[in-house]
């Protein structure tokens, strides 16, 4: 090809009237033209090595993870979807999306080319949504952030939280279509609709215990020290191993007296702190889970091998929606860690938190009976 028409495809790649990037295998961005470096006022090589999701405001990023990654995996691609990028100077950027994957001769993911095009309508309605929220707050300034939470908790709920269930439904139709489930595709498939479902349970749960602590509920509890929370603990991990069956869960429990505890909340917290350290610990090292009763307490631990926890993050670490600018996460929502310190406080016990380059742990303590 001669350096003309390679000039010609620069020059309309670049400059092209709507957004483009490629993702890599690895699902980091690895190109971005100018237009929409332009539109969101970040620097091309700021959107290199990054996910696309760091650049989605926290609808989007509900959106883009429970249903247009999992859908984007399943058919190969996705179209006409509406997501609110987040610009460098914080405003929200509407635009439609589409997307296709590229794969070699052999079926692996080459990258996934993304275009997007600004929904102007979309930015005027959302104008005036700010203006008349503008005018009411100049009347209600006491009850602003409540009224905020409610109507931001109602819109999650009402529309982004239903959005799986889209991807549930094209799986589905997927297997009708195959006539089988005994094929490697199918069985792809329907593992993909059992890992959605799950993690729409689990944002679905952190979502609205986080709306309850806000808006004055707080984590409710039904404690039961007559049955025995083993087998709960077993659960979790026996859910979480089918869920990522590629890594290795080493587990140690020697409760010997009765715990005063929901069942159900240590569970979760437990789930969370294990999730956590399966997304963030290193991949080839397992994740060591211990429990056990001793000196009037219950603990938990939760330990994994990998990078250690900048100091900076760690100050932040169980506050809500904080998913790592200072340390990238990869998936969730940045509610996992915050809701299980909130079921810790209902307990009366906490959760502590040391990272070594070797060794990052989560424990959780409590009394064995309530005060």
């Amino acid at each position: 090809m001669s350096d003309a028409p390679m000039d010609e495809y620069r020059e309309l790649f670049e400059n092209a009237p709507c957004g483009y990037l490629t993702i890599g295998p690895d699902g980091r961005i690895s190109k971005v033209n100018a237009t929409l470096a332009a539109w969101t006022g970040f620097a091309p090589d700021q959107f290199i090595g990054r996910r696309l999701h760091q650049f989605l405001n926290m609808a989007g990023r509900i959106y883009y993870e429970t249903h247009i990654a999992p859908l984007l995996r399943m058919q190969g691609f996705f179209s006409e979807f509406a997501l609110d990028f987040e610009t460098a100077a914080g405003e929200r950027l509407p635009v439609i999306a589409n997307a296709a994957e590229r794969r070699d001769g052999g079926g692996d993911v080459l990258f996934t080319a993304l275009v997007v095009i600004k929904a102007a309508d979309r930015r005027r309605y959302e104008r005036q949504l700010v203006d008349s929220r503008s005018e009411l707050q100049k009347g209600l300034a006491s009850e602003r952030e409540t009224a905020e939470l409610r109507e931001q908790f109602i819109a999650v709920l009402g529309h982004d939280l239903r959005n799986p269930l889209a991807a549930i439904s094209a799986g589905a139709r997927i297997l009708q279509r195959s006539g089988t489930l005994h094929g490697h595709k199918e069985l792809r498939v329907l593992d993909m609709i059992n890992t959605t479902v799950t993690r729409m349970s689990d944002l679905i749960d952190n979502v609205l215990d986080f709306a309850r602590g806000r808006l004055g509920g707080g984590i409710t509890l039904s404690r039961d020290a007559g049955r025995p929370l083993e087998p709960v603990l077993e659960q979790v991990v026996d859910e979480l191993r089918t869920a990522s069956p590629q890594r290795v869960i080493e587990t140690s429990f020697e409760i010997t007296d009765p715990v005063d505890c929901d069942r159900t909340r240590i569970g979760q917290l437990a789930s969370n702190l294990i999730g956590n350290a399966l997304t963030h610990g290193a991949p080839d090292k397992p994740v060591r889970v211990e429990a056990k009763t001793e000196g009037g307490e219950f603990k938990l631990r939760v330990a994994n091998a990998g990078e250690p926890i900048p100091a900076a993050a760690m100050e932040k670490l169980f506050e809500p929606f904080f998913r790592g600018d200072i340390r990238g996460s990869r998936q969730g929502l940045g509610l996992g860690l915050h809701i299980a310190s909130q079921i810790a406080q209902a307990h009366g016990g906490r959760i502590d938190v040391t990272s070594e380059p070797d060794e990052t742990r989560f424990v959780f303590t409590m009394p064995l009976t309530s005060t």
